[in-house]
Formats: C-alpha cells, structure tokens, sequence
C-alpha cells in the first residue's frame, strides 16, 4: 500500500518511519494541507493520511476518489472535518486514532492551568531581564478550588486524575456518565451548576454540530465571575468574539487556549517574519491573562508513536478486508 501524508511534519516522518517498519507499506510525504484544491496529489496512492487541519469536505473526497483512493486514515482523534455523509456514499473507509496517550493532553492542561495561574511565563521573561519584583504576579491555590470537565471520556478522566492529587473539587458534565470518574469522588452536575460553582473550567469534548460554540456569550455570563477557561480539545468549541468580550469585562479572568477555531490557516506553521492576518488571534495575545499554545497537547513521544502504531494497524486491517473498530463511516 501506498500511503500519501498530507501536513506533514518533520516528526511525522520520525516516528511513522519508524513504525512502518514492520508493516513495510510506501510512505510519502506532504507539506501541503489536504483540501479540494490539493486532493489532486494524492494521485498514485492507495490511501491517504490527514491530520486535524485538513479540510475533507464533499469536494476534496470526490477528488479523492477519482485519484482512486481507497482509504482515508486521520492521524488524529477529531473528525469534524470529514463530511462522513459523503465519504460513506463514495465508500470511502475513514479511520482515526480515538485515544492516543491521553495522559500527553491532561498533562498539557495542567501545564497551561499552572502557568497561566502563577504566571511562570511572565516570570521567566521577567528574571531574564534581571526584574525580580513580584508584582502582577499573584496567583491563587488550586487545592480546594471547583474544577468543571465538559467531558469525561480518555483524556477528561486523566485530568480528573490528576485534579484529584492537587486537592480539587471536581465537577463533571457529559451525556455518557463514567463510573471511573465518580468513583474518583466527581460530581456529575447540569452545565448550568458547573458554570456557576466552577472556579477552573476545562474543556474535554469532541466538536460536534451541536456544541459548536459551547462557551458563548450566554454560558460565559452563568460563570463565576474571573473563571479560568482551559481548551485543549476543540477550538470550535468557544466563541472567539464572546471569549474576548467577557476578558474586556473581568467577567473571565483567565483563558488558556492550546486550540482555536481559526487555527487552520495559522496553527503548525512558521508566521514570524509575517503580519498575523487573523485579528481575533492577534487581540487574544495582547491580554496579559491569555495564554496560546499552538495545539501541542498532543505532542509527546510516546503519544507520536501510539499514533503511527495506530494509524498503520487501521490501514492494514482495511488492507486486508477485516473490521476495523476505529472506522468511523460504520458508526453512522
């Protein structure tokens, strides 16, 4: 099997490289994101290999199967942008990787939870400059505090977990309740009661139709007022305009985002030598109480190399005709 790879970076070829050599396929490497306009250089291969940005809309999967591609494989657990209808119709087999080290993307949370609170990026650009003052560095103690999760399946559990160990009070909304997470002492609660006891509010919920814009103007104004908001799962899910608007106010006191809903023309790319076209993004990293990574939750070795493991295996159980448990065109 020919696999083409499409956003394709540098440790994409590192770890596929590496787990492909027991499964002996072709592997061939793309800069270019996959949409409409590019589906026309997968000509050649079997399948393809997507990431999160890619844009696989009715036009780019028509193009894809005239190329004659069999398979489509996501490298990722999201799958908001696959028009799912229309690959089932072209019979176009779609595979993602559900759960890769959810341990990488809980850590990361708590990465920005912490940095944002004690304002440690602030401070490391402050010492450097030989500025030790302590002012507008104030921070508040997370044991004792209400943490919120919107969603508790993987990676919400493991940032459940590791919310327990700092002493927090933990509130939980999700349709599918967990038992492993009551059974951590959590709280399953209406959204309403989450925004209103919630003093750190993470998200952890895949992107559907339903939840785009989640966290709006309505949900932002149910919240204690000076809220952390955490989103390392969807950017889709927070209204950009509303998250702006509520920091302008002081009724969100904090944002950590490691996602955005514009992020596709900006996220895994180089854009220091130009002008940020997005003003949205722009305004987001002038406030001090913002904190922007650019989705690297995911980014640990041993999440890259589940993720290459994964992604391989569900090509070669479509390769040979067998039921792929990860294929999403099955499930709907």
């Amino acid at each position: 099997m020919r696999i083409r790879f499409f956003s394709a970076q540098k440790y994409d070829r590192q770890f596929f490289d590496a787990a492909n050599q027991h499964f002996g396929f072709t592997l061939d490497y793309l800069e270019s994101p996959l949409n409409a306009q590019t589906a026309r250089l997968a000509e050649g291969a079997d399948a393809v290999c997507a990431f999160v940005n890619d844009t696989l809309d009715a036009e780019c999967l028509q193009a894809l199967k005239q190329q004659g591609i069999q398979f489509i494989a996501l490298r990722c657990a999201g799958f908001n942008q696959v028009d799912l209808g229309e690959a089932r119709r072209l019979a176009l087999p779609v595979v993602r990787v559900p759960a890769y080290s959810p341990e990488a993307v809980a850590e990361h949370t708590l990465a920005l939870m912490l940095t944002l609170n004690r304002h440690t990026h602030r401070a490391f650009n402050r010492v450097r400059e030989s500025n030790f003052q302590l002012n507008g560095l104030l921070g508040f103690n997370l044991h004792g505090r209400s943490v919120g999760l919107i969603g508790t399946g993987q990676i919400g559990l493991a940032t459940a977990r590791i919310l327990k160990g700092f002493g927090c009070r933990l509130l939980a909304h999700d349709p599918y309740e967990n038992p492993a997470f009551t059974a951590l002492g959590g709280i399953y609660v209406p959204l309403e009661k989450l925004y209103a006891e919630s003093d750190v509010i993470s998200l952890h919920c895949p992107l559907t139709p339903e939840n785009h814009h989640l966290i709006n103007g309505y949900a932002i104004s149910r919240m204690k007022r000076g809220v952390m908001l955490v989103n390392t799962s969807r950017g889709g899910l927070v209204d950009t305009a509303a998250a702006i608007a509520a920091l302008k106010s002081g009724q969100m006191g904090y944002l950590a985002l490691d996602v955005y809903e514009q992020e596709g023309d900006v996220f895994f790319r180089d854009l220091s030598d130009e002008i940020l076209p997005d003003d949205q993004l722009s305004r987001l990293m002038t406030f001090p109480n913002v904190l922007i990574t650019g989705h690297q939750g995911f980014f640990t070795a041993e999440a890259l190399a589940q993720i290459a493991e994964v992604t391989l295996g569900n090509l070669q159980q479509l390769q040979q005709g067998l039921v792929c448990e990860q294929e999403l065109t099955c499930k709907l």
